[in-house]
């Protein structure tokens, strides 16, 4: 994996903010915002395109210091009949710190209220996608930071407008390719528009070849043109909602998560939960941990558990600023080796990625134990932005933020499903019908199973124990300490400790040998810590946690075929409305907030949040496409 580099504000002579290493400047001498609005937005033909659309979205080939994502922002906020949502999705290979971005911004006149707020939002400088929600949720902004070559091909969008942005070609000709323009060719349809200050030929006849009709037009400033296009290829978008009723069965997590993201969107969902409240399964515990997961290849686990993180963390303060109550405290995560041999893997990642030192830092064990409060065994990693969440906590603030668009309906068992026309029923065990819609989303864990008629999807449930340490007996802890099991500081009067992990077990009782167990896990971490505590003394709680047999989660569009030899993910038959967002594990606090949007996002045919590989590895047909060589699940 290549470690992103960032870039540094420095200024040309003549006071133009200026990149050595393009060595070119980052706009016009004659005014950014300006430039931004004679080359892309008339350029597009803005804001008259966006105007009495329910979305618009733009693609953008550079961020670089923001200003032509500000100035289309200024200009929608400013349209009183702009569309209801807009997407901006830009990419960009060496991203600004916030404090650069912030001179820049008040050195071009940008609207400090707008700059305010996408300095609020903006993302730690790691690898990936970032969405920000901003302006209410209005407006997102998606983020690529990465190569615009590889990261152009990752985006699932179909944008209405292009603004062809970057260096000049002859410092930086990457931006300018053949390929880059493919890639954009594959984002279009007959709607696409697309607008760039360059008029070179070579650039011309590429975009000709991939199918954009294309043509000069007056410049900016002292640019005598600046070029226009249009592409010419069929329409390939889907058709807008008319019935905005979904159904979701399961209130946990998952099922919070999805509601409250389809609520956002203007959707009404009716939530049935077969326990008498919300957050009743592995969602009731009592805390978890919150923190990404690196490794050394950057694999998919890895990508998917830090963008869950950072979206998470927006989230968090999404719910914060609409003064729903989540009880979480970003106290920092020690993640602890197991033995020497780990520590020294876990400082070649740390070292090999390269990633700010407020999100990821290696720390030895002297300093672990400094961290921790107590001796640790081991050095490990440092997340400064971790913490703990009482996952019943998000629950509930999802639905307070969802409002009346969610409809909570508890003790209800659904028995099965039946699709009759353009809707799904959920049926009671007599064959009534409980709730009526034109999609459905399973939410239920493991469940999801036996209502989806899917016998052949490797989902598993598997028995999660947590034992409750009373902290009047123990040292106080003020970080999560996590490696073999977890341990949280005290809530309640309780540190939660756990978990251990038995597969399709479904026994909810406690056991005095799994208390032993996760007694063991802490010791080996932080020795001494439990204080000799008897194991049957302690209290828990044991909860049933849906495991996919990757690891990884499931979401998306359920099939409608079980053989998928002819077909890829995007050919694959599926069955119409039908959805599910489960496999999460012990990880439901890190993924459940980002699998909701991305699945909210996938239902109302939007760009998505994340990379398209990304999407293609939590597909659930995924097992369809590629079925697993063993039913051998993995150890937490």
């Amino acid at each position: 994996m290549i470690a992103l580099t960032p870039a540094h504000l420095e200024l040309s002579p003549e006071g133009i903010p200026w990149s050595a290493t393009y060595g070119d400047i980052y706009h016009s001498a004659s005014g950014a915002l300006e430039q931004a609005e004679h080359v892309f937005l008339h350029g597009n033909d803005l804001p008259q395109r966006w105007q009495g659309r329910d979305s618009f979205v733009i693609v953008e080939t550079g961020f670089g210091l923001g200003h032509n994502f500000l100035a289309t922002w200024a200009a929608w906020r400013a349209d009183p009949a702009h569309s209801a949502h807009l997407h901006f999705i830009s990419v960009e290979k060496h991203p600004f710190a916030a404090a650069d971005l912030a001179t820049a911004h008040a050195a071009s006149g940008v609207a400090p209220e707008l700059s305010a707020e996408l300095l609020a939002h903006w993302p730690v400088l790691v690898p990936g996608c970032h969405r920000l929600e901003l302006d209410q949720g209005r407006v997102s902004l998606t983020l690529l930071f990465g190569e615009a070559e590889s990261a152009l091909t990752q985006i699932v969008a179909r944008a209405d407008a292009i603004y062809l942005d970057g260096f000049s070609p002859a410092k930086n000709p990457d931006m300018w390719s053949p390929k880059i323009c493919r890639a954009l060719a594959a984002l279009s349809d007959s709607s696409t528009r697309l607008a760039t200050w360059s008029v070179a030929v070579a650039l011309r006849e590429s975009l000709t070849q991939v199918g954009f009709a294309v043509e000069l037009a007056q410049g900016f400033r002292g640019k005598r043109e600046m070029l226009q296009g249009a592409y010419r290829g069929p329409r390939t978008r889907s058709t807008a909602i008319k019935d905005k009723r979904v159904i979701v069965i399961g209130a946990g997590l998952a099922g919070t998560a999805i509601a409250e993201r389809l609520a956002a969107r203007g959707m009404h969902v009716e939530l049935l939960e077969a326990q008498e409240d919300a957050a009743q399964g592995a969602s009731g515990n009592l805390a978890g941990a919150f923190r990404p997961l690196p490794s050394l290849d950057d694999n998919y686990l890895s990508r998917i558990t830090r963008a869950g993180f950072l979206y998470g963390l927006q989230h968090l303060a999404m719910l914060a600023n609409a003064q729903h109550q989540v009880l979480w405290e970003p106290c920092g995560v020690l993640h602890l080796a197991r033995n020497t041999d780990q520590e020294g893997k876990q400082r070649a990642v740390a070292d090999a990625l390269q990633w700010p030192k407020d999100f990821l830092r290696w720390v030895d064990a002297a300093s672990a134990t400094r961290k921790a409060g107590h001796t640790a065994s081991f050095g490990g990693w440092w997340f400064p932005q971790g913490g703990w969440i009482q996952p019943a906590s998000l629950c509930n603030a999802n639905l307070a933020q969802a409002t009346t668009r969610v409809t909570l309906r508890t003790g209800i068992n659904v028995a099965s499903l039946r699709r009759e026309g353009a809707l799904w029923h959920a049926l009671d065990a007599d064959g009534s019908i409980i709730a009526s819609a034109p999609q459905l989303v399973l939410a239920n864990a493991y469940d999801a199973r036996r209502l989806a008629d899917a016998e052949w999807l490797p989902l598993r449930a598997a028995r999660g124990q947590v034992s409750h340490l009373p902290m009047a007996q123990l040292a106080p802890l003020g970080v999560v300490v996590c490696g073999q099991g977890y341990i949280t500081p005290g809530i309640g009067g309780h540190a939660a400790l756990g978990a251990s992990f038995v597969v399709d077990d479904f026994d909810l009782s406690l056991r005095e040998a799994e208390h032993t167990e996760n007694l063991a896990k802490i010791e080996h971490m932080l020795p001494g810590f439990s204080n000799n505590q008897a194991a049957d003394e302690l209290t828990g709680r044991v909860g049933l946690r849906a495991i996919a047999l990757d690891r990884l989660p499931m979401v998306g569009q359920l099939p409608a075929v079980l053989q998928g030899d002819g077909y890829n993910l995007d050919t694959l038959p599926r069955q119409d409305g039908l959805w599910v967002i489960t496999g999460f594990g012990a990880r439901g606090l890190v993924w459940s907030s980002l699998c909701g949007e991305l699945l909210a996002a996938q239902m109302c045919h939007e760009p998505l949040p994340l990379e398209r590989d990304l999407v293609a590895s939590m597909d659930p047909a995924r097992f369809i496409i590629s079925p697993p060589k063993t039913l051998r699940f993995p150890e937490e």
